[in-house]
């Protein structure tokens, strides 16, 4: 009889598995997740909180997280070559930055390589466009699905997931740029 329980048990283990890795396997190879709003105020005052790594905790979402993370950082004073490092807690994890690409006032690009919780390398894009209201800027990061972010995403989309705290560092970063 407990044989009987053991072996159903874990015949259902299996099939539950298999269901997982055949819904994941579906699941497209890349993602991208984007969030835009506009500030009224023009780039130029948008555009200096972004290039510099050094004024993120002011608007980013992440730092509030872990106020005693490790932060390191090198290359550039800003712009292009500008590196951003951090290790903190299990919210914010460890990884680092690299500014890619820098058109002042209107885009800059970022690696954004995690190393814990999971190990991955995303693009991160600032988009800035002038609006008569001000300026629309768009966050964006998109990157490669792996396995294991195709098994989560059958659970958890990654836009869910990430979208709302681009919401909350966008309305911090407009919050700051209208402050001027």
């Amino acid at each position: 009889m407990v044989k009987k329980v053991l072996l159903g048990i874990g015949g259902v283990l299996v099939v539950a598995i298999l269901a997982v890795c055949g819904l994941a396997a579906t699941k497209p190879a890349t993602f991208r997740v984007e969030r835009r709003t506009v500030i009224a105020t023009p780039p130029e005052a948008v555009f200096p909180h972004l290039e510099d790594f050094h004024q993120w905790a002011a608007w980013s979402p992440w730092e509030k997280l872990d106020p005693g993370m490790q932060k390191t950082f090198g290359g550039a004073a800003r712009g292009k070559g500008a590196t951003y490092a951090w290790r903190g807690n299990d919210d914010v994890g460890e990884g680092n930055m690299t500014i890619i690409e820098s058109r002042p006032n209107e885009q800059l690009s970022i690696r954004l390589e995690f190393l814990k919780p999971f190990a991955a390398t995303n693009t991160t894009m600032y988009t800035l466009k002038p609006q008569s209201n001000g300026t629309e800027i768009t966050w964006a990061m998109e990157g490669p699905n792996s396995f294991i972010g195709k098994v989560m995403s059958v659970f958890i989309s990654m836009d869910a997931m990430i979208g709302k705290d681009f919401e909350e560092g966008l309305a911090n970063l407009k919050r700051l740029s209208e402050k001027k």
